[in-house]
């Protein structure tokens, strides 16, 4: 909940801050609070809820997809490169936002199911390319381990990944990197 609709609530500060105390309520960020229960939100229900427009992207992405085993400590989102950056800074959960050009960041937009929630995902062949983009400053191992799944992977749609390449500007790492698996 926001302060405000706390307020209206009838919940004051000094209750407010009782509860938090008292490990019933949880502050996510600045202004957003969460009840402290077995009905506590996951993350990515607190993901979607606060950034309804957010695109879970990078290594979440990636292990959504089983291309990866490491569990990233960070939710990785792709939003608009006008977003305010402030808006993205919280205590619970870490994320990290990826600011996007608009005309690039519908390209590869899907649906998932994390945790019996519908999410904004990007497809396997736009984690591939932004792992591409990106190859340079991931680690090696974690790099090497995405390709070699997607290559393997049955679902995965090559010409997708060279469209998507083409558009992304990552055309010749894809063609050197993933092309000659394919």
């Amino acid at each position: 909940m926001r302060t405000c609709e706390l307020t209206k609530e009838g919940i004051s500060y000094r209750i407010l801050q009782n509860l938090i105390e008292e490990g019933l309520v949880e502050k996510i960020k600045y202004g957003y609070y969460q009840w402290q229960d077995e009905k506590a939100f996951t993350e990515v229900s607190v993901i979607c809820t606060l950034f309804p427009d957010a695109i879970i992207c990078d290594l979440s992405a990636a292990m959504y997809y089983g291309y990866t085993d490491r569990v990233p400590g960070i939710w990785h989102i792709a939003v608009d490169n006008k977003s305010a950056r402030n808006k993205f800074k919280m205590d619970f959960p870490i994320i990290k936002p990826h600011f996007i050009d608009a005309n690039r960041l519908d390209i590869g937009v899907s649906e998932g199911d994390i945790d019996g929630i519908t999410v904004k995902i990007y497809d396997r062949e736009r984690v591939v390319c932004d792992c591409l983009r990106h190859m340079n400053t991931m680690d090696g191992e974690v790099f090497n381990t995405v390709i070699q799944r997607y290559v393997k992977d049955k679902e995965k749609d090559a010409a997708k990944l060279m469209e998507y390449a083409v558009r992304l500007g990552v055309e010749k790492k894809a063609r050197r990197v993933v092309g000659v698996w394919l």
